[in-house]
């Protein structure tokens, strides 16, 4: 017999011995009823898998009004005229008519933001005296996922 398989001649504090029983013979009762649990387990699962309906295969017209669901999803569209950073006590000196530089330049594309995610830019127009954009480029799809992954 090797030292592995030994059985330790005296019993360790906090041990117990099972009485009338090896714990070898305890360790592989347990395993034994494990399995079996185990095998009932898959026994019941077998008789409610009948319960689900398979999948069917989606036709291409049905995807036409899984998009008509989220039409009407409303969404935050911002277009940004520039950025800057400013520390608090400049913040709080503000006054009207105090100017605050942003580092976008005169003439330059505004960005069209969707949700913070960019997908266009435009230039500034005024119709019936308000402020619009007109886009003038339009982010693909393609590019729009690659600068998410940056």
């Amino acid at each position: 017999m090797t030292e592995l398989n030994a059985t330790p001649e005296k019993e360790l504090p906090g041990e117990t011995q099972l009485p009338g029983a090896d714990s070898e013979e305890a360790s592989l009762d347990d395993w034994a009823s494990a399995l079996a649990e185990q095998n009932d387990n898959s026994a019941v699962s077998a008789t409610t898998a009948g319960v689900f309906q398979p999948l069917s295969k989606v036709e291409p017209n049905t995807t036409r009004n899984d998009i008509d669901m989220i039409l009407d999803i409303p969404v935050q569209m911002t277009v940004e005229l520039g950025r800057t950073k400013i520390a608090i006590r400049n913040l709080l000196q503000l006054a009207q008519g105090s100017v605050v530089e942003l580092d976008g330049l005169a003439g330059e594309p505004m960005d069209v933001l969707v949700n913070g995610c960019l997908i266009a830019q435009g230039e500034v127009v005024v119709v019936n005296d308000k402020f619009g954009i007109r886009l003038t480029d339009i982010i693909t799809p393609s590019e729009r996922i690659r600068k998410l992954n940056r």
